[in-house]
């Protein structure tokens, strides 16, 4: 009995090591309980940001310090006809002209990318061409004969790669699933890491070793991008795309009287947005080229490179990011949480303050003395405080009150806010060259200064069409 009982048990075991072995080959596998495809995506994204981060940080002290030059700008392949639609600036000038172009584009292509995704291409084969693209654009970077075809290729690539890449993340999963909000979190962790990532590695390059090699280094992470985005491929979402021949009318709903003036509101918001991060985004433009000029970054007796002052925004970003919303959640639990527009005027005061740490970084520097980085630091950690109230509450504030009818357009159209606001920061930078230094940052304090002003405004008049029920 006892050997019949043994062989029970011992056929019991094996048929139970069975099912847990049919139960192992059965489960599927995953990323951090997330489908594997976003893994893919996630580095496909972090390397990408990699590159067009660390490229956008050399960009203006590549010009300024190398390629504007004479001996060097008249290698550059058209460009004097490019140089007649800025009327003829050179210099410094000419380079935040340039950058903001550059940096205000990438967000109009992405409507292109769109089309091409949803009429054309699919989105797996629109990314595919985008990662290609972009990659031959920051080769091309590191030849001067190149220079305006790289910004090119740099703009159309980032147009078709971005948005299709973002709504692949959405795709991965059933719309009641309740993952995808943790989901995007990890997907941003991913572009936060390249950000941080890409100064120390493509800038340092760049400044220590040659701008051509880090300009390298960019294209090499854009190609690490693309294969990793290619070994993922069975991972992602199907897409069993044919391109549309024939228009299909889908029944949409309608925009209702009563909706018109949130839809105002909100255009009326964009050019007063645009306004608002000018101060911020002045960061990858002449607030560079102060830096490398003025400010006291030797340690130890080596000089840092430039550009890692973009890994301390960075770090500093999205740290306070984090500290922001964890600080409301807590706020919210004992008193009524502020709503959008009342943290837009809460972002625009502390915004003016940080600005006022580089007029006094700049009014306190002494004849033929170096600037110290407590000014410096004190900015960017007030600034990244402000920030944290302004970019993510207003396309909260766009997603929330949009109506349905309109929802996706509204959207679309907040993002004119970045284009027009890197056209000023373009603009506004060249000021640089020709205006005393501490009268240069009084102007982007003014800049804030006039954003928060139209905020109150809106709080004012449009208050009640702009605040989420339950707030005050």
């Amino acid at each position: 009995m006892a050997r019949c009982g043994q062989r029970a048990a011992s056929r019991s075991d094996k048929s139970r090591m069975h099912d847990q072995g049919v139960t192992r080959k059965a489960r599927p596998r995953t990323f951090l309980g997330h489908p594997v495809g976003l893994g893919y995506l996630a580095f496909t994204e972090a390397w990408e940001r990699f590159s067009f981060y660390g490229m956008q940080t050399l960009l203006v002290l590549y010009m300024t310090k190398l390629l504007l030059l004479p001996g060097h700008v008249e290698n550059v392949a058209l460009f004097e006809p490019f140089r007649s639609l800025y009327g003829g600036i050179d210099g410094q000038a000419l380079a935040s002209a340039i950058f903001g172009t550059y940096a205000a584009s990438v967000y109009l292509t992405p409507i292109l990318g769109g089309y091409l995704a949803d009429r054309l291409l699919g989105k797996r084969r629109t990314v595919l061409l985008g990662a290609i693209t972009m990659a031959l654009g920051h080769f091309l970077m590191a030849f001067e004969t190149t220079f305006l075809f790289a910004l090119l290729c740099l703009v159309l690539g980032s147009g078709m790669f971005k948005g299709n890449l973002s709504s692949q993340v959405g795709a991965l999963y059933a719309p009641d699933d309740l993952r995808r909000a943790d989901a995007f979190q990890i997907f941003y962790l991913g572009i936060n890491a390249g950000v941080i990532a890409s100064p120390l590695v493509v800038g340092t390059l760049g400044e220590v070793f040659g701008w051509h090699y880090g300009f390298g280094a960019a294209g090499v992470g854009m190609v690490i991008g693309l294969v990793i985005y290619l070994a993922g491929q069975k991972h992602l979402p199907k897409e069993h795309f044919a391109p549309k021949t024939k228009a299909v009318r889908i029944a949409a709903p309608k925009l209702e009287r009563h909706e018109w003036p949130a839809v105002i509101a909100l255009l009326l918001l964009i050019p007063v947005l645009a306004i608002a991060i000018v101060p911020n985004n002045q960061i990858f433009n002449a607030y560079l080229v102060w830096g490398d000029q003025q400010f006291d970054l030797v340690w130890r007796g080596a000089r840092l490179p430039t550009t890692w002052l973009v890994t301390l925004d960075a770090v500093v970003s999205v740290s306070f990011l984090a500290i922001v919303a964890v600080f409301y959640r807590w706020y919210g639990k004992r008193w009524r949480e502020p709503d959008e527009i009342s943290k837009l005027i809460i972002g625009s005061v502390i915004s003016v303050a940080g600005v006022l740490c580089l007029y006094m970084a700049a009014a306190t520097q002494g004849p033929g003395e170096k600037i110290g980085l407590a000014w410096p630091v004190a900015f960017h950690v007030v600034n990244s405080i402000a920030f944290a109230h302004i970019f993510p509450i207003s396309l909260a504030l766009f997603s929330k009150v949009a109506p349905k009818a309109v929802n996706a357009t509204m959207l679309g159209l907040y993002f004119l806010a970045f284009f027009v606001g890197n056209s000023l920061v373009g603009w506004v930078g060249g000021f640089y060259a020709t205006m005393p230094t501490p009268a240069f940052w009084l102007m982007h304090a003014g800049f804030a200064a006039f954003s928060l002003a139209m905020f109150v405004l809106f709080k004012i008049f449009m208050g009640r069409r702009l605040v989420s029920p339950g707030q005050g």
